[in-house]
């Protein structure tokens, strides 16, 4: 079920309120420790290479979420801090995901600490699932990764990177109370001495959920109460080994109650009631050789999601229907990075993975396993030049094995100006679902099975006599082109391409500083997976699997401002054009072989080209705009963000399979929101906000957006040296 009831978190200017430490500066008083002027003089970013790398040096579009951001726009969840970054778009698909370049939610690997999060039961990862208040940054680089990450990586990877132990002992606790019951508690712990350290975070998340529809008589998102527990231990075994152990667990119970219609066509209230949990383990062993030209890193990975519903006619209490889900994921990993000289470092992978699913959809318990081995050689040639070339080989059980290349570049044109520009592959293979899935719904009739075992259960059908015959023939229906095809699944791939450049003049006024980024991108998509209908039941419904039909494209522009001004003021904007088409509509369009019915004179007409919105659920259009202010004398903060989604197509309306006609979209909107900070001493911070401010709402199409959210949260920070804050 998918949630939002949190505020949203504006992108992380990369010069953003800046202008306190610049005047302390300018005035020779020392720069505090943390604020942004510092760190983002030596931050580095670890997705974009599998190796810290200065973030301006990376040569491929990598977007930064910073601490500072997250904390001081009051954010609960992963989607909060993702929805307003330039080039995402939250999508709601059994869970709240994110679309990036245009790409469907299953096209971006979710990682944590750059090891993945599993639990895509339909092919979504729920990013509420994701707490941040433990979060250290949060990297996204957009465009195929899947020559160092594989799988999944089609479209690119959100990387949450969670805080590492730091010396002496500090916490912090932090309490949110808002709109609909929200209410949000977590806490940190922090131990660190001469040679170990850890840390703990706690959370709970509740709400009393909401409803944006009371005429159906069920809540959109019912009310729940989730639970998060991470910890990290490290230890120095000697100057030049590393040991750390990492773990989570989430929790999330659910419990609603909604009208239902049984087999036998009669109404009545059931009661769900759901769990699901979700536990990591990860042991990581780092050791430095003889010269620090060698750095070893063994991993070790662990992951178990599972989720458990189990409904009851909530008259009586009988059983009335009971689903479960359960995911296994294990990889032991081992990577070399080799640097013979500063300007050049080779990294070297090879790791194994096995997943294992049971499922109550599932006629027995599956197994996917993969070998792969990865290298990466990073040169500087000179100042000036930065290459990177790769390439990643997996070696899938189901199917044939996967090169995943990749090259990039990074000029620096002027002291003001640089270019970058990459090529790459990357791919996906098909998931559990897409493979084994046996669903047959008892209430409308369908069926729906996986391309590993779809052959036989049409066949079942068949005998069984339950699928329609053909009057002339008397044979049953079966499309035997579309059940060959299923029987062929195959994996997706794409070819992606981004180009671009990034401004940053050096301005005469130290107060000033402007920062303009543009990328321009194009990825092309082969064998996209789609449902396809492969036979038709005696009760007029049909029996549906999987194909590889579509070739597709989606390319656009991207142009990001930043804006740094005097007395505390920094301003960001954020802008993406979108084309995202299916090729064989395209060509079918320019062969004039596509067809509508006039909905006014119910006259059959040709489609023009100009007519074809492109894929569904994707935006032309989307911009955002923000204006921060703080005043550190005074510890105030304040922003207000804007975030504008464009019109999109939601369902095909006339019944030719594409989106072509105004009543097939929904309508673009804007929110707006406000956040406002004051610390009170070195020790207690509070905070207001409202999401959502013009309180826009569209039930029928959107359930992610509740309305008007109000919120106030307070911060206690224990054992830390008072330094002056900043966002």
């Amino acid at each position: 079920m998918t949630r939002s009831l949190s505020s949203s978190v504006a992108y992380a200017l990369p010069l953003a309120l800046l202008a306190g430490p610049a005047l302390a500066q300018k005035a020779g008083r020392p720069l505090p420790a943390d604020t942004l002027r510092r760190r983002r003089l030596t931050e580095v970013v670890v997705t974009a290479t599998r190796t810290e790398k200065s973030l301006t040096d990376v040569a491929i579009p990598v977007s930064v979420v910073g601490e500072k951001q997250i904390k001081s726009m009051g954010s609960l969840r992963l989607g909060d801090v993702l929805r307003e970054q330039t080039g995402l778009s939250l999508v709601a698909d059994h869970g709240q995901g994110i679309q990036l370049q245009g790409l469907n939610s299953e096209y971006t690997l979710i990682l944590v600490d750059g090891e993945p999060l599993i639990g895509r039961t339909a092919g979504t990862l729920d990013l509420t699932r994701v707490a941040v208040g433990n979060i250290q940054r949060v990297e996204v680089v957009k465009g195929p990764a899947s020559a160092l990450w594989g799988s999944d990586a089609l479209a690119g990877v959100v990387n949450i990177i969670t805080q590492k132990p730091q010396p002496g002992l500090s916490g912090g606790l932090r309490a949110r109370y808002g709109s609909n019951r929200t209410a949000d508690f977590s806490g940190t712990l922090n131990a660190g001495g001469e040679r170990a350290g850890f840390t703990l975070f706690g959370n709970r998340y509740s709400s009393a959920g909401y409803t944006l529809q009371p005429e159906s008589g069920a809540a959109t998102v019912p009310p729940f109460a989730s639970y998060t527990g991470q910890s990290r231990f490290t230890y120095r075994l000697s100057e030049r080994t590393k040991f750390s152990l990492s773990s989570r667990y989430f929790v999330e119970n659910q419990a609603s109650t909604a009208p239902t219609t049984n087999e036998t066509g009669l109404t009545a209230n059931v009661t769900l009631k759901s769990r699901q949990t979700d536990f990591t383990l990860n042991p990581t062993l780092t050791h430095r050789f003889a010269g620090d030209k060698v750095v070893a890193t063994a991993r070790l990975y662990y992951s178990r999601y599972h989720t458990q519903e189990a409904y009851t006619y909530a008259a009586d209490g009988r059983y009335f229907d009971a689903t479960y889900f359960t995911q296994a994921f294990l990889r032991p990993e081992v990577q070399v990075d080799y640097s013979p000289r500063p300007n050049q470092t080779l990294t070297l992978g090879t790791g194994y993975q096995r997943q294992t699913v049971a499922a109550t959809r599932y006629d027995e318990r599956q197994l996917l396993q993969n070998a792969y081995g990865y290298a990466q050689y990073d040169w500087t040639p000179t100042t000036k030049l930065n290459l990177v070339a790769g390439a990643r080989y997996d070696g899938p059980s189901q199917y044939a094995g996967q090169l995943s290349p990749k090259l990039a570049a990074r000029y620096q044109l002027r002291p003001w100006l640089a270019l970058r520009g990459s090529v790459g592959r990357g791919y996906r293979v098909p998931d559990f679902r897409q493979l084994y899935l046996n669903f047959s719904n008892p209430t409308v009739g369908y069926s729906v099975f996986g391309t590993g075992q779809v052959q036989a259960k049409v066949a079942q059908l068949a005998q069984q006599g339950q699928l329609a015959t053909d009057p002339t023939t008397g044979q049953a229906i079966i499309y035997q082109s579309a059940l060959d095809q299923a029987g062929r699944l195959t994996t997706e791939s794409s070819v992606a391409t981004n180009v671009g450049f990034v401004l940053a003049p050096k301005l005469t006024n130290p107060d000033l500083s402007y920062r303009f980024t543009i990328n321009a991108f194009r990825n092309d998509l082969s064998n996209l997976i789609e449902t396809t209908t492969v036979a038709l039941k005696k009760n007029g419904q049909s029996v549906f699997s999987y194909r590889n039909v579509t070739r597709a494209y989606t390319q656009g522009l991207e142009l990001e401002n930043s804006l740094q001004l005097p007395h505390g003021f920094a301003v960001s904007a954020g802008y993406q054009y979108l084309i995202a088409k299916d090729k064989s509509v395209v060509e079918s369009l320019e062969a004039g072989q596509v067809f509508r019915r006039d909905p006014a004179t119910l006259q059959t007409e040709r489609v023009r080209a100009s007519d074809y919105g492109g894929l569904f659920n994707r935006s032309r259009h989307t911009w955002n705009a923000k204006v921060f202010y703080e005043n550190q004398p005074r510890g105030l903060t304040a922003s207000v963000r804007a975030i504008y989604r464009g019109r999109y197509g939601f369902a095909d309306a006339n019944a030719n399979t594409i989106l072509d006609a105004d009543n097939e979209y929904v309508s673009g909107y804007l929110l707006l929101n406000v956040a406002a900070s004051k610390t009170l001493g070195p020790w207690l911070s509070l905070q207001a906000g409202v999401d959502n401010l013009t309180n826009y709402t569209d039930p029928a199409y959107i359930s992610t957006l509740v309305g008007r959210l109000w919120y106030a949260s307070l911060a206690i920070e224990l054992g830390k040296k008072p330094v002056a804050r900043t966002l």
